[in-house]
């Protein structure tokens, strides 16, 4: 009786029947992909100013179960969450010190930055968000029971800044078993900062910001999990070819691509296979690739 209730239905579905089971054809599992997963870009900064704690917030309210976010180094050596290796475009510097121009990130310190409005720029209901150490930005990221994707900035302007961050994840608890293995991934752009962090802490998982040519792709598997290009610069001949290689955990190679804000273009990027969205709007890409 089951085998003709399986029969019947594999003659509606095309599947292939064995036993009493009903298997997908290769046809059907090659067109089969799992959701991308959707990280909160410098939190959900199409809402809220970038890089805040009202950014991981507005990302949790989303249920956005990551964020990604930027962290810097100060004059006197504090880990400061910020994108932009000025101060100008996001914070009211150039009010609170005029005299400082170009208003680098590194020329500051802790407590001059502590004193920036890092909100009102995005809107007048954010006046007085502030620019958050990586601590309290780690803390808010672990109440919110939210995942982390950290990106070092520009680490070629702060010596040493990788092992001081994972000295701060691991005072702030990150590198526990749990928060490595399912919680945190480190990116950049400088491939020499992702060798690092895999050297020093091999357990961790991270990513490469970039396109790297496909020839030269085995060598970033030495030392990354993953390959995190824009999503201008990609395909799925791409994506496949990053797909076929294993990284230093002896598993596949992941793609997280950036940063994509609208329906069309998650659509597209999904339809790849991406493993993951980056988005300033998680709810407007989770919409479009539930569809």
């Amino acid at each position: 009786m089951y085998v003709r209730a399986a029969a019947a239905l594999a003659t509606v579905t095309g599947s292939v029947v064995i036993g009493v089971l009903v298997l997908p054809t290769a046809a059907q599992a090659a067109g089969r992909h799992d959701r991308p997963v959707i990280i909160a870009h410098r939190g959900a900064s199409a809402y809220a100013p970038e890089n805040t704690l009202e950014a991981v917030d507005e990302a949790d309210e989303l249920d956005a179960d990551w964020v990604e976010n930027d962290v810097q180094r100060t004059k006197d050596g504090a880990l400061v969450v910020i994108h932009d290796t000025t101060l100008s475009r996001t914070t009211n510097v150039e009010e609170v010190f005029p005299g400082r121009a170009p208003w680098n990130v590194r020329d500051f310190t802790a407590t001059e930055i502590a004193r920036l409005d890092a909100g009102s720029w995005k809107g007048a209901e954010f006046k007085g968000e502030r620019i958050p150490t990586l601590h309290q930005y780690l803390e808010r990221v672990d109440d919110n029971h939210q995942k982390l994707l950290m990106e070092i900035k520009a680490p070629e302007l702060y010596p040493g800044i990788e092992d001081q961050i994972l000295r701060q994840l691991r005072r702030d608890g990150w590198l526990r078993h749990e928060h490595v293995k399912r919680r945190l991934i480190v990116q950049s752009f400088s491939a020499d900062s992702m060798r690092t962090v895999h050297e020093r802490r091999p357990d961790i998982k991270t990513g490469f910001l970039g396109t790297p040519a496909v020839a030269d792709l085995p060598a970033y598997a030495e030392f990354v999990d993953q390959i995190n290009p824009s999503n201008t610069t990609i395909s799925a001949d791409y994506v496949e070819a990053v797909h076929a290689l294993k990284g230093p955990h002896r598993k596949r190679l992941e793609v997280f691509t950036w940063t994509v804000n609208d329906a069309a273009t998650a659509q597209r990027v999904a339809g790849y296979g991406v493993d993951g969205i980056i988005t300033n709007a998680p709810d407007v890409v989770r919409e479009a690739v539930d569809d």
